[in-house]
């Protein structure tokens, strides 16, 4: 189980990072922010199956981040940690779906048994959505069938487009809620298909009703709902990206995955899902990565010659302000005129790093360089390529370079390239 943690306090975030047992137990710290805001984007990139937040944080607090993760990642299971024991916000905290409120502060093993409680919860809905997902295909005279079919018609070639609100509306009467302000549909092909047909189904059922799965002969076709136009594409790579780390886990391969145009008017989801389509057709097989791309109206800015020079923006941008400590990935997006996601998608693409692992790289390259060539202190060092915390950069350099930053020092300082 993946976990990701939330926490403006910088004692707190290394008492969990240093004291707790990982290597231990069957949990791997993938990853921590020192708010929601920060948090997000790197949410998104690693994909943890727990998520650990405060309450009280700067920018975006717990209860904000808790109720995104609920909108746009509802599969996450959420732990709080509040050093402020009152009901209110344990009141708030249910009705966002946390999973479980501790106070601060906590110990090593208050956290395992929290840790082992929610991973078995989350363990136990998994099997019971993939053993419902496992009964599909023998239930043709379900209700389950006859829905997923009524949605695959969205999608037929033959598909009339004013045939839409009517299927929406049968749809509503069997209980499935797919009226919305907007709707964007993923075309997504993988192989083995009925491993991945799977996984998607499974994932779809638990995202509480904002996305509606259906198999196609290469793969899953979804119909995401939005109440916004950035929340329907928000949602829409939230969970192609889940999609494909899930596809990943399963030992899936050939992945592609094609995201539409964000429509308002049901009889334009067939566009959507044409849109979609058309791109995942242009996306070559990879093994090692996946593509997803935003939209067919932007498709050129990921497949004409306009997409080197947006990365090469980006890149440069980063460069020039990876030391400011509150660099973010929609600073960035906004540099290049690009959504948050959108970008983070070509971005990943494009480099084969995601926007965390390149800006870590930029950080930790001109430390190296500092080690090796000045007397600075390493806690000076940190702040001077964008970390605050000097342990978090300690930690953060020893994870991807093998040495703490004073072992690199000794080793390296005044050596030739």
């Amino acid at each position: 189980m993946k976990v990701f943690l939330a926490d403006d306090e910088i004692v707190v975030r290394e008492g969990i990072r240093e004291s707790f047992p990982w290597d231990e137990t069957p949990y791997t710290l993938v990853g921590e922010a020192p708010d929601g805001e920060m948090a997000l984007p790197i949410i998104r990139d690693t994909n943890p199956d727990i998520v650990i937040t405060d309450i009280r944080m700067p920018f975006m607090d717990g209860l904000e981040l808790c109720k995104v993760l609920k909108e746009q990642m509802p599969w996450i299971g959420i732990i709080v940690l509040s050093g402020y024991d009152e009901f209110e916000y344990a009141r708030q905290c249910i009705q966002l779906g946390v999973r479980e409120y501790l106070l601060k502060p906590i110990n090593a093993s208050d956290l395992r048994e929290v840790l082992d409680k929610v991973s078995a919860q989350l363990k136990a809905e998994r099997k019971t959505l993939e053993h419902a997902a496992s009964l599909r295909a023998r239930m043709e005279s379900d209700g389950r069938f006859l829905k997923e079919k009524l949605i695959a018609s969205l999608f037929a070639d033959e598909a009339v487009e004013e045939d839409a609100p009517n299927v929406l509306k049968q749809l509503s009467t069997m209980g499935a809620s797919v009226f919305a302000p907007f709707y964007v549909v993923i075309d997504a092909a993988f192989s083995p298909t009925a491993t991945g047909q799977q996984a998607s189904g499974t994932l779809a059922d638990s995202s509480s009703g904002i996305v509606h799965a259906t198999s196609s002969r290469t793969g899953s076709r979804l119909l995401v709902l939005g109440n916004t136009a950035e929340e329907a594409e928000e949602r829409a790579y939230a969970f192609s990206t889940s999609l494909v780390r899930e596809l990943e886990r399963l030992d899936c391969n050939a992945i592609r995955v094609g995201i539409g145009d964000i429509v308002e008017d049901p009889k334009d989801i067939i566009k959507s899902f044409k849109a979609a389509r058309h791109i995942r057709h242009l996306l070559v097989d990879r093994n090692d990565m996946y593509s997803t791309i935003l939209g067919v109206r932007e498709m050129g800015d990921v497949t004409d010659d306009k997409t080197p020079s947006v990365i090469s923006d980006a890149k440069l941008y980063m460069s020039q302000n990876f030391t400011n400590a509150n660099l973010m990935l929609q600073d960035v997006a906004k540099a290049v005129n690009m959504s948050n996601s959108r970008f983070s998608t070509v971005f990943s693409q494009q480099t084969g790093q995601t926007f965390t692992e390149y800006l870590i790289y930029l950080r930790l390259s001109k430390a190296k360089e500092l080690l090796k060539t000045t007397g600075i202190k390493s806690s000076q060092i940190a702040r001077d390529v964008g970390y605050n915390d000097a342990h978090y950069f300690s930690y953060i350099f020893k994870k991807n370079i093998g040495l703490t930053p004073s072992d690199y020092r000794s080793q390296y300082q005044n050596q030739p390239e």
